[in-house]
């Protein structure tokens, strides 16, 4: 069975940034986790979930790790024109690799033939 490459690495690219987030935030959350609370934690597992989720083919999953990416956009509108417009890129780059061509066929869509 052939591989989707971008798939991929868009899957890695989550787990990364949610491994990532969790690791720059943990001292964090030791020292003060009422103050950071619990939902920065959650919203960086889910990226960890949606990544390996979509390396198992999970078709829910690219549909998460998309509304996942429009809440970071939603999120960065809070805080500065350069991290909404990164996220925003990333959520078009991103949502087009993960319902292209190449995605339907991997994540099992009925009818999506790579041949035609």
């Amino acid at each position: 069975m052939k591989r989707s490459w971008p798939v991929i690495v868009v899957s890695c690219v989550f787990i990364v940034a949610g491994v990532a987030g969790i690791m720059y935030h943990l001292p964090a959350w030791r020292h003060e986790p009422v103050v950071h609370g619990i939902a920065p934690l959650v919203v960086r597992l889910l990226a960890i979930v949606c990544g390996v989720f979509m390396l198992l083919r999970k078709n829910w999953a690219r549909w998460l790790a998309v509304a996942w990416l429009a809440y970071h956009v939603v999120l960065s509108a809070f805080h500065s024109l350069g991290q909404t417009v990164f996220h925003l890129v990333l959520l078009v780059v991103f949502a087009w690799v993960l319902f292209g061509r190449q995605a339907a066929w991997w994540f099992g869509k009925p009818g999506a033939n790579l041949n035609t």
